[in-house]
């Protein structure tokens, strides 16, 4: 058993950040895991680009020694691409575990037979999980996964069975199905099936948005993790408040930041994730600004920042900005 495997076991309810295609970069990362984040994952990447070189996918799936237990997420369609691009991860980054994605609704992923596209192919499914297994025997395989392609194919016990069957060790379900993307709720019932259905780990995502739902969950389903997403874009402080609400401590260090706390960390993010990009991206920060936007949600003179974050080019035009509100 790996050490990432073993935080299941000390009776604890490990947090993981959700990938988020476009939000989940080092520099947010960073954020959550000083706030209370137990696990970390990168942003969903292909398997052909890292098998290419591709110099932006690798940058993409970089973390920090600090950020462990780090998992590294890729998809596809091809078991022998899967595998291939698992054993470089495996040999180049050493991540904690890797993760395959499922659950994946784009169009442009299922398009390709990938993520939850292959919720339609449950022996190609089995065998992309099995390939990568196979192919990285020093390393923890997870998945990823929603309930099914939409209504009429709910396929989450049977999924979830083949994917232990394939040697996956841990199993995070998304409680859509691929038609829903992300509107309507989230079924946890069928999320509580799928724990009963397997005897490995199952860890439940799908609207957790405050402490009080992440608690009720917990109790609800007996899920062994809980995976945050949107709910912690700009709320990274969410890890921490659920956190104290797990350990019966609701009261302790659980209120929300001060406005003046949240535009703080809203610059520091900007700032390390700037650097990320070397000059370029200290010089004209305007790719960014889209990720700073729901820190802005909430918080008093929000709303003015988030209109006026357009004429923002440079980090001291966002300090100017921020100082006058």
């Amino acid at each position: 058993m790996s050490r990432f495997e073993e935080i299941f076991r000390t009776g604890e309810i490990p947090l993981y950040l959700a990938p988020m295609s476009g939000f989940t970069d080092i520099a947010f990362r960073e954020l959550c895991k000083e706030h209370g984040a137990d696990v970390l994952v990168s942003e969903f990447v292909q398997s052909e680009p890292l098998i290419r070189g591709r110099e932006r996918t690798w940058r993409d799936v970089d973390f920090t020694p600090g950020q462990r237990p780090m998992g590294i997420q890729i998809f596809g369609a091809n078991p022998d691409s899967m595998a291939r691009a698992a054993a470089l991860l495996e040999n180049r980054l050493y991540p904690d575990f890797i993760d395959i994605n499922f659950g994946c609704p784009a169009r442009k992923v299922v398009e390709q037979n990938a993520g939850s596209g292959l919720l339609k192919d449950l022996p190609l499914l089995e065998k992309v999980a099995r390939a990568v297994v196979s192919a990285v025997p020093a390393t923890s395989v997870t998945a990823k996964m929603r309930l099914g392609w939409d209504s009429h194919a709910f396929v989450h016990i049977e999924a979830a069975k083949r994917l232990e069957g394939a040697g996956v060790r841990v199993l995070a379900v998304h409680g859509r199905t691929k038609a829903q993307g992300y509107s309507g709720e989230a079924d946890w019932e069928k999320i509580a099936e799928v724990v009963r259905a397997v005897q490995i780990p199952v860890v439940g995502n799908g609207d957790i948005r405050d402490a009080e739902t992440a608690l009720r969950r917990v109790r609800e389903t007996g899920v062994s993790g809980l995976m945050i997403g949107r709910g912690a874009l700009g709320k990274p402080w969410l890890f921490s408040q659920i956190k104290n609400a797990l350990s019966g401590n609701a009261e302790s260090g659980a209120e929300t930041p001060t406005t003046e706390a949240v535009f703080s960390t809203l610059l520091r993010y900007a700032e390390t994730l700037a650097k990320t990009r070397g000059d370029a991206g200290t010089q004209n920060i305007r790719w960014l600004l889209a990720r700073l936007h729901p820190f802005t949600y909430g918080v008093v003179g929000g709303k003015r920042v988030r209109a006026e974050l357009a004429s923002c080019t440079t980090l001291d035009d966002l300090r100017r900005l921020l100082e006058k509100n």
